[in-house]
């Protein structure tokens, strides 16, 4: 078990904003920071993450808490996996309270996964340094392509070596699990129970996460064996879904960021060649078609890609399908073509770093320009051959989600093709027609196929269709106040003094404000303070997401309004004590509404039952309980139906 040492120590050296952007582009906004959310596909920005209360807020999901509850959301992993995980970032050594063998037992099957791939990473290394068939073999592969040491440490490349069990025999002799080492995938077990390693006699690519845990692995076949296939990958597991993640991700995103773009390759080799040329903001989608999730990742660090292509025509159509998906998620679109016959592997290796470069930046065109002349190639004066690529390149445009960015192509390829606009406009309006109605069509049948279910309330939320569900907005707001405020003054008295004296005959009705109102009374009534960290870091998911929530501020009003146009918008500090004593008389006021609706109940069940004695005592009771909501009513100015 991980010592409280090392959390405390974690804690204190960690920077919330340090460990988001790994996994997300932020942006300054006001104190805070906004970008992307990584939980959800969103085109506006509704992540936050406050350096200053050491939290995160996605407005999107819902979800929120402190840096160890984002490791573990993002990356799925356990409490004391994300404590690992941050440890190694910041190079603290973690101390365990007892043996390291206990320790081991206690692991997830999930952390003992990651703990296999790391072992076979290794491994595969070794080979390829150590082992003479490595050298032979993998390493004067690697030297051919001329990668050079820093790069084979950088992408953690190594060798498997020829033999059905040699890396299988390894991991067992040091005690790995026989079934884990099938459920990563590196061994196969065959119908007859025997079982042989997955990869044999190759060089080995390892595939990594964003968080920078090896999730998968590549193989290159180097003999010319026609009846083996040239790569061979990781089969999908429990740490690994190819459609999630891209090749060189993790050594990419910070240069992706700094640059705001991201170049997209074919393969293994064009991401670690472009990185010997000093292009470091290259991805690959590893030999498989772009996926929307892979698209979304990409989207974190930034809006531009630029797509390369091999000098191939059928590679090009292939390839021109994943465009249509990147402009259909927001994201702005170039295109660079290389000479026939050359990839980025061949010709950065050709040319040398400098002119790679250079060819970059010179020859990339936006998308349109590229299909234009790649459709009039094709078409060579052929009238119709020309009228279905205006048609194929304006179903491009007709994907984008941004109107203006939609009528900028327009305009470029009226130009390009000579073509009116007003005939460009007419087609695509057409496309985004027959678009909406079968999108209508689609959410028609969906309706229709699904049965009618009742509602089911989470603790954190309320239902829309209850009157008295008023009451939830205002403990709410009773425990915001008590959260970011509990220290100021109101009246003379600390504002937790204020709210606890003035609510002490009120019981909370929503499970996640009673437990943080009580804790926070408990806590400060014995003279223990607690923070909103407390709640972040040891309560529930419906209370770590109800905190963040609560203590984050989505929105800033700008400086502008006083300085520059003279207009005074008020310090909610300032006003504390108006809006402390109206949460108060309003708190009860929706409490009284509800003991009311909740009576009623009670005298007409009487009236059915003809129980007059328990009929008189409802009615007495609703007497007071009307009273006391006209006075409440009163203080706060409004009119309550008799």
């Amino acid at each position: 078990m991980i010592s409280r040492e090392t959390i405390d120590e974690i804690k204190n050296r960690l920077d919330i904003y340090d460990v988001v952007s790994d996994f997300v582009s932020l942006k300054k906004s006001g104190q805070n920071f906004r970008g992307l959310s990584p939980f959800n596909n969103e085109k506006t920005p509704s992540f936050f993450v406050v350096p200053a209360k050491g939290i995160f807020k996605d407005f999107s999901s819902g979800k929120g808490g402190d840096a160890f509850t984002f490791v573990m959301e993002h990356e799925k992993m356990t409490y004391a996996e994300a404590i690992r995980y941050l440890a190694k970032k910041y190079g603290i050594e973690i101390k365990e309270d007892k043996t390291s063998s206990e320790s081991a037992e206690e692991q997830s099957e999930r952390e003992s996964l990651y703990i296999l791939m790391n072992f076979a990473k290794e491994y595969y290394k070794n080979n390829l340094i150590h082992s003479e068939e490595g050298q032979s073999i993998g390493l004067s592969y690697f030297r051919e392509r001329g990668f050079n040491d820093r790069t084979l440490e950088k992408f953690e490349l190594g060798y498997a070596l020829e033999g059905w069990e040699n890396f299988s025999h390894e991991a067992v002799a040091k005690g790995y699990n026989k079934d884990l080492l099938e459920k990563t995938g590196l061994v196969v077990k065959k119908e007859d129970g025997s079982s042989y390693d997955r990869f044999r006699g190759r060089v080995i690519f390892p595939v990594h996460g964003l968080a920078g845990k090896v999730v998968a692995f590549g193989a290159r076949m180097l003999s010319k064996d026609k009846n083996q296939p040239k790569y061979i990958n990781s089969p999908e597991t429990e740490i690994y879904h190819k459609s999630d993640v891209l090749y060189g991700l993790y050594q990419a995103k910070n240069a992706i960021r700094k640059d705001d773009v991201c170049y997209l390759v074919e393969g293994y080799t064009d991401v670690i060649s472009m990185h010997q040329a000093n292009v470091e903001n290259v991805v690959a989608s590893s030999g498989t078609a772009l996926t929307e999730n892979q698209i979304k990742l990409i989207h974190r660090f930034t809006e531009n890609i630029t797509v390369l292509f091999d000098g191939d025509n059928a590679g090009i159509k292939a390839a021109l399908r994943g465009i249509d998906m990147i402009l259909r998620g927001g994201l702005n679109v170039r295109v660079l073509l290389f000479p026939d016959g050359e990839d980025p592997d061949s010709f950065s290796r050709k040319i040398g770093t400098t002119e790679f470069q250079n060819y970059l930046k010179k020859n990339t065109q936006d998308f349109v320009s590229f299909k234009a002349n790649l459709y009039a190639a094709e078409a060579a004066g052929d009238p119709i051959r020309k009228a279905e690529s205006i048609k194929e390149i304006v179903s491009s445009i007709a994907v984008i989600p941004d109107p203006i960015k939609r009528s900028v192509y327009i305009q470029e390829t009226s130009h390009l093709l000579k073509i009116g606009e007003p005939v460009l406009l007419t087609e695509l309006n057409k496309i985004l027609v027959q678009e909406r109605r079968k999108n209508e069509k689609e959410k028609l049948r969906d309706q229709e196929v699904q049965e009618p279910v009742e509602p089911i309330e989470d603790i954190g939320t309320i239902s829309k269709i209850d009157p008295l569900s008023l009451v939830y907005y205002q403990e709410r707001e009773t425990i915001r106040l008590l959260l970011n405020y509990a220290d100021e003054t109101v009246d003379e008295l600390k504002l937790s003094d204020f709210l606890f004296n003035e609510l002490e005959d009120v019981e909370f009705s929503n499970p996640v404000f009673k437990e943080i109102y009580e804790k926070l009374k408990s806590a400060i009534t014995h003279h223990q303070p607690i923070s909103s960290h407390y709640f972040l870091s040891d309560g529930n998911d419906a209370v770590r997401t109800a905190v963040s929530d609560l203590i984050t501020v989505r929105y800033e009003v700008s400086p502008h309004w006083s300085g520059k146009f003279k207009i005074d918008i008020p310090n909610e500090k300032n006003t504390l004590s108006k809006s402390a004593l109206s949460n108060v008389l309003r708190l009860k006021f929706r409490v009284v509404q509800k003991m009311i609706e909740e009576n009623l109940i009670r005298v007409k069940s009487a009236e059915t039952s003809g129980s007059w004695e328990e009929l008189d005592k409802a009615l007495e009771i609703q007497t007071e309980l009307k009273k006391a909501e006209s006075e409440l009513a009163g203080n706060l100015g409004i009119v309550v139906a008799k």
